[in-house]
């Protein structure tokens, strides 16, 4: 019985470091589980990031990834796309080489160790029976011997009384001859029941436990061999994509290496670029002659007898205005209308001249003057955002920069000629349909396509005389522009040619009938300035205070550029009173104003007026 119990007690060992075993192989289940989700957590953060950060379509941000540091760092973001993919891969491997086959493999081993077990106990069970059969053969062979030795002393009682009648003695005889038997009869039983159990015994504990404790042996070897392989296919799984996030590694740094500095610093000249020159020297104004001045002595712009031709603020062979120079004070210097302003009505007052306006009578102030007053101010930055208020620039970008025009303007010219081509390519599609119809009239009506085919024979039509319109103004800016080789030697010879045309016909305008010069704004004072991305940046500088108000006498149609359009009877805000060219720039709200003739309006100024 110890002995017996010393197996069970074996058994229960074997029962709980087998489940032991288990249960660390579903941790390392667990294990598993985690790190892939961590995986795929880290995938979908890194797919996250590089969406962040990707441009926006269709905005400002597309456009900057044109340089190669920015496309090095689109390149970055996509790799790490790539790299994110990666991830997910080793979660996908691990779920299905790991997770997946170490889960069914530990339903067949729960499986196998309850038949195991159960085998051990129903051979454990089969010993005990067999065991108590013994001990109830025996115990009976025990009680047959007893019964029998005292059936033969109570014989051997009887015979030897003499009292006792002769059949009471054959009844004891009979009784223990009985009795003998039985024991016999158990006897035999035992040995029977005895070699019965020694045999079972025997294969038992030489065979039934041995065959049970050796295919628990293999199945928790299995179990043991089986966690190594899932370790080493979790370092398979990563080794296995460390190439891929290798290539991916090295196309970031080959990215990192594409990119040009230089390349990029000439991208940055190439796109804001404008074509002009810059300003030139400012003639010395010698206030120890009489302030009287003559066109040659005083003028901004030089005479033909210099030998050269100084380049003038605000002609359109001028240089780009530079962004240091006062706002306010350069746009009612430069930007005010370059021709004369209009004549009132034929209703209007008798006042009205008909070769002008007449604007409040007040001393002609030299241009000299006003210009030294702008430069000598403080250097403001302001926007420029009031050229383009009005609304979208013009069609032919006359309102940009020389070199910025040819290319919106080529740029233009390739679009339209994109349509062009996909207008050619369906009118050739819609040409084979209706050559199929012809061939097989089942098939359609030929006639169906006529009326498209027309419409884009239209379309074509007008593109192409878009084009033509466009390579006009192109082929007119590429004339004005020189090529790249030669281009400051052509354009300062083109330069001197216009300028010099350009005094000669500003000197006659504007010389007044006392000699002095008027502020009267030729067409070749003029100055575009670009409205550009650049305005931006100085929105929040204050407008021009307002100095009073003012009433339209008459409806003006503002079709030039810096004019404004004003209808009878509106009253507005005056920014700044007529300088003596007949024109009065006023303002309508925060997005609107420009220009309007001075005899159109009725002026109320504020003598303390501080701005609005």
């Amino acid at each position: 019985f110890l002995f017996f119990d010393s197996l069970q007690d074996q058994f229960d060992n074997l029962e709980k470091h087998t489940q032991w075993g288990i249960d660390v192989l579903e941790k390392y289940i667990k294990f598993v589980k985690e790190r892939t989700e961590i995986e795929l957590s880290y995938a979908k953060q890194l797919r996250n990031l590089s969406k962040k950060y990707q441009p926006k379509k269709n905005s400002k941000e597309e456009e900057e990834y044109r340089y190669t540091s920015t496309r090095a760092f689109l390149a970055t973001l996509n790799e790490m796309n790539d790299y994110a993919g990666q991830h997910e891969v080793i979660s996908e491997n691990m779920t299905s080489l790991i997770t997946g086959e170490l889960t069914r493999y530990v339903q067949e081993l729960k499986q196998e160790r309850k038949s195991h077990f159960h085998d051990g106990r129903k051979a454990q069970q089969h010993i005990e029976t067999c065991w108590k059969q013994l001990e109830a053969s025996k115990r009976r062979f025990e009680r047959d011997c007893k019964e029998a030795d005292r059936a033969q002393q109570y014989f051997e009682k009887m015979d030897a009384d003499i009292n006792v009648t002769k059949a009471d003695v054959e009844k004891a005889r009979q009784q223990a001859q009985l009795r003998h038997q039985m024991a016999e009869d158990s006897k035999a039983e035992y040995c029977s029941t005895l070699q019965k159990f020694n045999s079972e015994q025997h294969d038992h504990y030489y065979t039934h436990i041995p065959t049970i404790f050796q295919k628990i042996q293999e199945m928790e070897e299995r179990r043991i061999v089986r966690i190594g392989e899932s370790m080493k296919t979790f370092a398979e799984v990563d080794r296995q994509v460390i190439p891929i996030i290798g290539k991916c590694l090295d196309e970031i740094t080959k990215a990192a290496e594409s990119i040009d500095h230089k390349n990029d610093s000439q991208m940055v000249i190439e796109a804001f670029k404008s074509g002009f020159e810059p300003p030139g020297d400012i003639d010395f104004e010698d206030f120890t002659q009489p302030m009287k001045r003559t066109v040659s002595e005083s003028s901004l712009s030089n005479s033909r007898g210099d030998g050269k031709s100084e380049p003038k603020f605000g002609s359109k062979s001028k240089g780009k205005l530079w962004p240091f120079i006062k706002k306010n004070k350069l746009m009612s210097l430069l930007t005010s209308p370059h021709q004369p302003p209009p004549p009132p009505p034929a209703s209007a007052s008798p006042s009205a001249v008909p070769n002008g306006p007449q604007s409040p009578k007040q001393q002609k102030e030299p241009l000299s003057h006003r210009f030294n007053e702008f430069m000598t101010s403080k250097p403001k930055i302001h926007c420029f955002r009031s050229l383009k208020r009005g609304g979208a620039g013009p069609e032919d970008f006359s309102n940009l920069p020389p070199e910025q025009r040819r290319k919106k303007l080529q740029q233009k010219v390739d679009e339209l000629n994109k349509d062009i081509q996909k207008e050619m390519d369906q009118r050739d599609a819609l040409t084979k349909m209706k050559d199929v119809y012809i061939k097989n009239p089942q098939m359609g009506d030929a006639a169906s396509v006529d009326q498209r085919l027309a419409e884009l024979g239209q379309n074509i039509e007008k593109l192409r005389l878009e084009v033509q319109k466009f390579e006009g103004w192109l082929a007119e800016v590429e004339g004005r522009l020189p090529a790249r080789s030669e281009q400051a030697r052509r354009q300062s010879g083109l330069y001197e040619a216009q300028n010099t045309s350009a005094v000669n016909s500003c000197a006659q305008d504007r010389e007044s009938p006392d000699g002095s010069y008027t502020e009267e704004q030729s067409q070749e004072t003029e100055m575009k300035v670009p409205a550009t991305d650049f305005d931006d940046e100085f929105d929040d500088e204050e407008p021009l205070p307002t100095i009073g108000t003012c009433k339209a006498l008459y409806t003006f149609e503002g079709q030039n550029e810096g004019t404004i359009s004003v209808a009878e009877g509106e009253m507005l805000y005056v920014i700044e009173e007529d300088k003596g060219d007949g024109w009065t720039r006023i303002r309508r709200n925060e997005d609107e104003e420009g220009y309007v003739p001075t005899s159109y309006v009725e002026v109320y100024l504020d003598k303390n007026a501080k701005g609005a």
